[in-house]
């Protein structure tokens, strides 16, 4: 059985997978999709999210709560473009399999195993940790950084060695 190598669109798509997840949940907390109650919205502002945070986090201080979700938020958004864009793509999908895992965890302990499986939280960590393996990152700044540093090095390398250009 032969492996493939051609890693592109598999790391495209899970790049707009994983990107546009954290970021439609974070503009769903911030109340950009539309107000609590509306269709295809969850919470709606950032006050349902918070009681949905107090849910999630029982374990947890109270006062520590808005605290972490405030955390988590920045991580998602954060993670989540870096991710879409292809930037820092190897830092930003660890980061984003850790915060997911966290996440699950926080799932588990709160609502039992059937809730972080349900809502597919432990295959979005998984999904970003794969991410962060694969070799490299097609039509991202990550891969348009590095072709202009390679090529930065091969003109220095030319001129050292007296090549000509084409």
């Amino acid at each position: 059985m032969q492996l493939i190598q051609n890693f592109k669109l598999p790391s495209l798509y899970l790049r707009v997978a994983i990107g546009s997840a954290y970021l439609w949940e974070v503009a769903d907390r911030l109340g950009i999709l539309g107000a609590n109650g509306k269709p295809h919205v969850g919470w709606g502002d950032w006050q349902h999210f918070i009681t949905y945070a107090r849910q999630v986090m029982s374990f947890l201080p109270a006062s520590l709560i808005p605290a972490f979700a405030t955390i988590a938020t920045i991580g998602e958004a954060t993670f989540g473009l870096l991710i879409l864009v292809g930037l820092f793509t190897r830092l930003a999908a660890i980061g984003s399999g850790i915060l997911g895992l966290c996440f699950a965890i926080a799932m588990a302990i709160s609502f039992g195993i059937e809730s972080p499986l349900g809502y597919s939280v432990f295959t979005l960590s998984a999904a970003s940790i794969l991410l962060a393996t694969l070799p490299s990152y097609a039509w991202s700044i990550d891969s348009l950084l590095s072709h202009q540093k390679i090529n930065k090095q091969l003109n220095i390398y030319q001129d050292k060695n007296g090549v000509e250009t084409v």
